[in-house]
């Protein structure tokens, strides 16, 4: 597992001269923790690590030395100025549910050859122990025909007894829909001849 590195923020300095100064501010939380402890992150090791985690990760979180298991609960990103500004972490205690995402990939969409796919659901809810945390929900979609959907309850994450859906499984996740044109030539009356 992933490890990232950050200290503790000196609160007197504001956050946004942090962030000039080359840094993401955050926050750590959880039911041992009073409060929550304010920290930073250095900007080029935030980037590393929030290239490959997501909302949802599972990750160690070293502050000045002290190692703690924690689930990223929310990154803000300024697309704007294309940086991370702040960090929610939520330290796990190992015997507590915890509500967490898991990230929706799609796989295999470019060998769809008829029909649009959509996307309709890009995160699954849900509540489990530290030890059964999903990051990614991978679906292949390459078998996908116009008409056809899935949803929730046809995935794995579903069935999985160690973790308690947060969402309907009846929800729909993606699905492939008839093209617009076709659609319209259809509907539209012969021309007469």
């Amino acid at each position: 597992m992933d490890t990232l590195k950050a200290e503790k923020r000196d609160m007197s300095v504001k956050a946004k001269k942090l962030r000039r100064e080359g840094y993401v501010t955050g926050n750590v939380f959880g039911r041992e923790i009073k409060g929550s402890i304010p920290i930073q992150i250095g900007k080029q090791e935030a980037e590393r690590v929030f290239r490959e985690k997501k909302k949802g990760s599972q990750l160690y979180l070293d502050v000045d030395g002290q190692t703690m298991d924690v689930l990223i609960k929310e990154i803000h990103y300024n697309s704007m100025k294309s940086l991370y500004e702040e960090v929610d972490f939520q330290a796990l205690v190992s015997s507590e549910k915890v509500h967490s995402v898991a990230e929706v990939v799609l796989l295999n969409h470019d060998k769809i050859q008829e029909g649009i796919l959509q996307l309709t659901l890009e995160e699954i809810p849900y509540k489990a122990l530290p030890s059964a945390l999903i990051e990614k929900v991978e679906i292949d979609v390459g078998e996908m025909r116009p008409g056809d959907s899935i949803k929730v309850g046809d995935l794995a994450i579903a069935s999985n007894p160690d973790i308690d859906l947060s969402i309907s499984p009846d929800t729909v996740v993606a699905l492939v829909s008839e093209p617009r044109a076709s659609a319209v030539q259809e509907d539209e009356p012969a021309p007469e001849e």
